[in-house]
């Protein structure tokens, strides 16, 4: 079960889900209010996207336990859906995502609460629009022509932008709900960190911060896995955390490969 990150939607996991699918079921879906999902006023908690992701679950009947694979801020959502419904799920793989612990390894100027106030004015958006349809025709090329010319029309539309926006918006609340409730319960974990440089970051935040936060986060993902059983951490070096299943779907496909067989496992 995929979980987008903050502008994504489940089309942006099509590559991997297609391989995936090949030696099991594999999920894609837009939470409400996000993508081609139904509009909702965004953002919402993590139990009310917890929630509704298993009512939809359900009423496909696509049975439990699930492995989920969380990316970004689906991070945050699978913590919560794993708290709600702990008996619901079987692993997780972690596709660098956010962490309610994320403040005590990060550095001041990457805290939720300073990402938060990083989000870019209309007027910067309007700027940036020409370069993000770039990239969404480049990291789309091999889709097929029907989904991806409508997939990069709507990537550069006003619509999707202000979704991600919004959704970006009340992190430091989001990990604060999920400090609320207990820990991931004990199932096969695999996290891969991303510590490869976003060039898209270099002209937002100092190179030392940027350091710094690839060793917060290289650091945070192997306290998430420690704390399990059968957790294991991966570092990937050669691509950038929005690029991770595009440039590296070997990866992505290997772990949850292998989170599926050891959670399988008596």
């Amino acid at each position: 079960m995929f979980l987008p990150g903050a502008g994504a939607v489940g089309l942006d996991y099509f590559g991997v889900q297609q391989q995936v699918s090949q030696f099991t079921t594999a999920v894609l879906y837009d939470r409400g209010g996000t993508g081609y999902s139904d509009p909702l006023p965004l953002p919402r908690t993590a139990a009310a996207v917890a929630t509704e992701l298993r009512e939809l679950l359900r009423a496909q009947d696509i049975a439990a336990p699930y492995v989920l694979v969380p990316h970004s801020l689906g991070g945050f959502y699978a913590h919560r859906f794993a708290q709600l419904y702990p008996q619901d799920v079987a692993g997780l793989v972690w596709l660098d995502a956010f962490h309610r612990d994320w403040d005590d390894f990060m550095p001041p100027a990457a805290s939720l609460a300073a990402l938060e106030q990083m989000m870019p004015d209309l007027e910067q958006l309007e700027r940036m629009r020409p370069a993000l349809r770039e990239m969404s025709t480049e990291l789309f090329a091999d889709y097929p022509e029907h989904m991806r010319r409508a997939l990069v029309d709507a990537k550069a539309s006003d619509e999707w932008t202000h979704v991600g926006m919004a959704e970006r918006t009340r992190l430091a609340e989001l990990a604060a709900e999920l400090r609320a409730g207990p820990n991931i319960p004990d199932v096969p974990v695999v996290a891969l960190s991303v510590v490869g440089i976003d060039p898209a970051q270099q002209s937002l935040t100092s190179e030392r911060t940027l350091q710094e936060m690839n060793d917060g986060r290289t650091r945070l993902d192997a306290a998430l896995v420690s704390a399990v059983s059968h957790g294991e951490q991966r570092i990937i070096s050669d691509t950038s955390h929005h690029r991770l299943c595009f440039d590296r779907p070997d990866a992505v496909v290997r772990a949850i490969r292998d989170v599926a067989g050891r959670a399988a496992r008596p």
